[in-house]
C-alpha cells in the first residue's frame, strides 16, 4: 500500500510502513485536514496485517512538525473549542492505538502538537543541534497534554521548565533527558529509524501487541484526563481572546516578513 495523499503520504517497504506529514509549506503544521489524514492512515496500517512497523516522519528539512497551525488555531471561536479538541484527541488516540511499533524519525524541529505526537510514539530518533519542545504558553496556551505527556520521561523539575518557559531543547539535551531514544547523525536519522523498525518486525507480533496494550491500559487514565482539562482550561483561555490576539500577532509578523523578502528579492 503506497499512497499518495494531501498532507500524509504512506510507503511500505516490505513489513514496514514509512507514513510522511507532507506539508512542508506550512512545516508540517497540525490542521484540521492533516489529523484527519494521519488518522485515516494510521487506523489504515493498523488493520493491515502485513504491517509490522511503522515510521513516521515529516517532509522537508526543516520540520518534523512546527505544531498546531496557528492561522487555523487564530480562527477559533470560544465555542469551537472543545470539537477543535475532541478532533485532536482522536490523532492522539489513532497513535495510541497502534498495536504495531511506531518510530518517529524527528527530522527537524518538532514543537508543540508534533513534540507531543512524538512522545507518543515507541522509540524516538533525532539529532543534535535539532529543536524540540512545548511552546504552547508563548502563544498563550496552557500546556495541559503536554505536561501530562511529559511526565512520562521527565523529572518534575525539567518538566516545569519546559512546560512554563515554553523554550525549545536541542536534540543532545533532549536525549540526556531521555526523551530522545537515540541521537543520529541528521542524515541518518530516517535510516537509523528504519533499522529499528526493522528490528521490531523481527519480533513475535502477539507479544509486542499485548506489550503495548498494556503501556496503553496504564496510561489511558492520565490521558482521558489531561485530554478533557484542555478543553476546560482552552475554553477559559480563549474566552479572554488572549491566544488569539498573540497568534494573529504572530501570522502578521510573519506575513510582514515574507512580503519584506519577496520586495528585497
Amino acid at each position: 500500500m503506497n499512497t499518495m495523499k494531501q498532507y500524509v503520504r504512506v510507503e511500505c517497504q516490505q513489513a514496514i510502513a514509512l507514513v510522511t506529514l507532507d506539508h512542508p509549506e506550512s512545516l508540517n503544521a497540525i490542521s484540521g485536514p492533516m489529523r484527519n489524514a494521519l488518522i485515516a492512515a494510521l487506523e489504515e496500517l493498523n488493520a493491515d496485517g502485513a504491517i509490522r512497523a511503522i515510521v513516521l516522519t515529516g517532509s522537508g528539512d526543516r520540520a518534523f512538525s512546527s505544531g498546531q497551525d496557528l492561522a487555523e488555531a487564530a480562527s477559533f471561536k470560544t465555542e469551537e473549542v472543545e470539537g477543535w479538541m475532541r478532533h485532536q484527541r482522536a490523532m492522539f488516540q489513532a497513535v495510541r492505538n497502534l498495536d504495531k511499533p511506531l518510530v518517529v524519525a524527528f527530522n527537524g524541529t518538532a514543537a508543540g502538537t508534533g513534540f507531543q505526537i512524538g512522545l507518543l510514539a515507541d522509540i524516538r530518533v533525532g539529532f543534535a543541534d535539532m529543536s524540540i519542545g512545548q511552546p504552547e504558553v508563548r502563544v498563550g496556551l496552557a500546556s495541559i497534554l503536554g505536561s501530562y505527556l511529559m511526565t512520562l520521561f521527565l523529572s518534575r523539575s525539567h518538566n516545569v521548565e519546559m512546560s512554563l518557559l515554553g523554550r525549545l531543547i536541542t536534540g543532545e539535551r533532549a536525549y540526556q533527558l531521555g526523551i530522545l531514544n537515540v541521537l543520529a547523525e541528521r542524515g541518518q536519522v530516517l535510516s537509523k529509524a528504519m533499522e529499528i523498525a526493522g528490528e521490531f518486525a523481527e519480533l513475535p507480533v502477539n507479544a509486542v501487541r499485548l506489550t503495548k496494550e498494556r503501556f496503553r491500559v496504564l496510561t489511558q487514565p492520565g490521558f482521558d484526563e489531561a485530554c478533557a482539562a484542555v478543553i476546560r482550561y482552552h475554553r477559559d483561555e480563549y474566552a479572554t481572546g488572549e491566544p488569539q490576539a498573540i497568534m494573529r500577532g504572530f501570522l502578521d509578523a510573519r506575513g510582514r516578513r515574507r512580503r519584506e523578502s519577496e520586495t528585497a528579492a
